[in-house]
């Protein structure tokens, strides 16, 4: 192993912890304000997915295949909290499960019935289809983009949350609804407000992954599930624990999966070392919840 190799998988971990935050930091924002659990956030991270996709391939133009992902991921999820989640704000957490979880059925079957069950490919931009040199170091154009473009949403939803009206509208929310709607705010405008940014996030992530990995029905399960591991270590509520937290579980996930099946390759033969490396690697991240919880049960930046 060389230093190159390792801060090649150092960066992959970056790229996938910034890919984790647009994912988490609408959920975070979502469970924040409106005390929601959403299980369908992964079907809008599919949204965005099938819409950049189409949209690349008609018009052959990446930004606007970006575009129509934060629109149709938008538009899904102001939809879905008009017409379903608006009713589940008083109810049992349960209940708020069960509706999100029926909820990705409906995105799934229906993105099925509207593009069929075989993936969908999105090329990576000309413009960001080569690689980028630091140092020795080789790395892809289009990843590095990632990281940067995470970054400046991280940048953008500090301003909004903290320089804004409508962010003061947000942090009030999450301290007090009822207060604030005592005080004249409309608050079921501004939980469809919350609900489509979080989408909008979800399905930016869903674009971005689309060049990198086939974009396909069920795509959204098993990142949602990472996602929520990045929203319990971060703390519930905080854009900033949801980006600590999701680097750190990049990085922890990418650096598992390298380092622990070379590190066991000196005690075993390859063949096992591989398989209960990766299998160890997976459990990692789960770990490392566990050990923040002991530590701060409210996780890294989450309120009392």
């Amino acid at each position: 192993m060389t230093a190159t190799l390792l801060i090649e998988q150092v960066l992959n971990g970056l790229q996938f912890g910034t890919m984790l935050f647009l994912m988490a930091a609408g959920l975070t924002l979502v469970f924040g304000v409106m005390g929601l659990i959403n299980l369908a956030h992964g079907s809008l991270y599919m949204v965005g997915a099938f819409a950049a996709a189409t949209a690349a391939a008609a018009t052959g133009n990446f930004l606007l295949a970006l575009a129509a992902a934060l629109a149709a991921a938008a538009a899904a999820g102001a939809l879905v909290e008009i017409v379903v989640l608006r009713r589940l704000y008083s109810r049992d957490h349960l209940d708020q499960v069960l509706a999100t979880f029926a909820l990705i059925l409906v995105f799934s079957e229906g993105t099925r019935w509207l593009f069929g069950s075989f993936p969908l490919y999105l090329d990576v931009p000309k413009a960001l289809s080569g690689t980028v040199h630091l140092g020795t170091l080789s790395y892809p154009l289009y990843r590095l983009a990632i990281i940067i473009v995470g970054i400046a949403v991280a940048l953008g939803l500090y301003l909004l949350i903290n320089r804004t009206r409508l962010g003061v509208q947000i942090r009030a929310g999450e301290a007090d609804r009822e207060m604030i709607a005592a005080l004249g705010i409309d608050i079921a405008r501004l939980y469809t407000i919350v609900f489509a940014l979080g989408a909008a996030l979800a399905g930016l992530a869903g674009a971005l992954i689309g060049p990198i990995q086939s974009v396909q029905v069920g795509m959204g399960e098993p990142v949602l599930i990472m996602a929520f591991v990045v929203v319990v270590i971060g703390g519930i509520g905080s854009i900033k624990g949801a980006l600590v937290g999701a680097i750190l579980v990049g990085i922890t996930d990418t650096l598992g999966r390298f380092l622990l099946p070379i590190a066991l390759a000196s005690v075993m033969d390859q063949a096992s070392a591989t398989t209960i490396g990766s299998a160890l690697a997976s459990m990692l991240i789960y770990i490392l919840m566990a050990v923040i919880l002991v530590w701060r049960p409210t996780g890294l930046m989450g309120a009392a």
